[in-house]
């Protein structure tokens, strides 16, 4: 393994931990306490805020911005311009007129499950969980937990059915019960209609 490869016009503090053979490409902001695994790829213009966790093989496109209480787990993709919120009820004061601070408010966290894909322009509103190789349509504003293989898409994003982990789309719509579906690419028979595991 190599040692991470930083773009001279990425700005990462010292307190960040970034593993080998990640690269982290232009005008990228990495904070203090977050900690990137091995092997990913960074794009351009990402802010990562303070204490966010990403894990090993995870590509995030250019002009992603991954708030404070957000974790993403291995091997998860997120495309160009998708935006992770940390707060249900935002607000830039106090009813007293006075400036919030970090005190003022509790950050609600986001987990991002093994594998999962989330579309270019999403949102995803905090306090959810995207379960594992689940997919999230570009565009989409995603306000409820996804269960593993799920893919969702619209504002707000509803679940239409499901993908297998090769990205192929699942016959059938959204299962009421557990059941085995066959992929139509790859042939893979994965179980879905599963409860979110969070």
């Amino acid at each position: 393994m190599s040692p991470a490869i930083i773009h001279p016009t990425a700005t990462v503090d010292p307190k960040a931990s970034i593993g080998d053979n990640t690269r982290v490409w232009h005008w990228t902001q990495i904070r203090e306490d977050v900690v990137i695994g091995s092997e990913s790829i960074i794009g351009k213009g990402c802010y990562f805020d303070a204490g966010v966790k990403v894990g090993s093989r995870v590509k995030i496109q250019s002009n992603v911005s991954v708030f404070r209480g957000v974790t993403i787990e291995d091997g998860v993709f997120v495309g160009p311009h998708a935006c992770f919120t940390n707060d249900k009820t935002p607000r830039a004061i106090n009813p007293d007129g006075t400036l919030k601070g970090l005190e003022d408010w509790t950050v609600t966290p986001t987990l991002v499950r093994y594998g999962a894909s989330i579309g270019a322009n999403a949102t995803i509103v905090c306090g959810i969980t995207i379960g594992r190789f689940a997919m999230v349509a570009a565009g989409s504003v995603v306000t409820r937990s996804v269960p593993d293989y799920g893919l969702v898409m619209g504002n707000p994003a509803r679940l239409v059915g499901y993908v297998c982990p090769c990205g192929g789309r699942l016959p059938g719509g959204p299962a009421q019960q557990p059941e085995a579906r066959t992929c139509p690419v790859c042939g893979r028979v994965t179980v879905v209609g599963e409860t979110v595991n969070e």
